[in-house]
């Protein structure tokens, strides 16, 4: 499966891992009635994008960075030629040090969601 994801006109590191989550968002005044009866209107989807990557260098971990900075961007996410662009926000980028060898820092496990605004 090839995964792509740009991100403010660049291309990222193609990640190891991704997910999509397709998540419904209800009105205001959704709940339950006294017998347990849902009720509320369905009023949007939008989805969440899960990436990992295995091991990054310092640069690559600083290309992410730089493109899904704080406040929204549009990230178009390809999977096998299909894709999909969404205005979105970053959740909590997260990454292991792994250490410096020849003058090279490298990352590993580095994580993050992309969540459509």
């Amino acid at each position: 499966m090839a995964v792509s994801v740009k991100a403010g006109g660049s291309l990222l590191p193609s990640p190891a891992e991704m997910s999509v989550s397709d998540e419904i968002i209800w009105s205001a005044n959704t709940g339950r009635t006294a017998s347990g009866r849902m009720l509320g209107d369905a009023v949007a989807e939008k989805r969440t994008v899960a990436l990992r990557w295995g091991v990054l260098t310092a640069a690559e971990l600083g290309l992410i960075r730089g493109k899904l900075t704080a406040g929204f961007c549009t990230v178009t996410v390809t999977v096998d030629g299909e894709s999909f662009s969404m205005s979105c926000y970053r959740g909590t980028l997260t990454a292991a040090v792994l250490g410096t060898f020849g003058g090279v820092t490298y990352y590993s496990d580095v994580r993050v969601n992309l969540i459509q605004q």
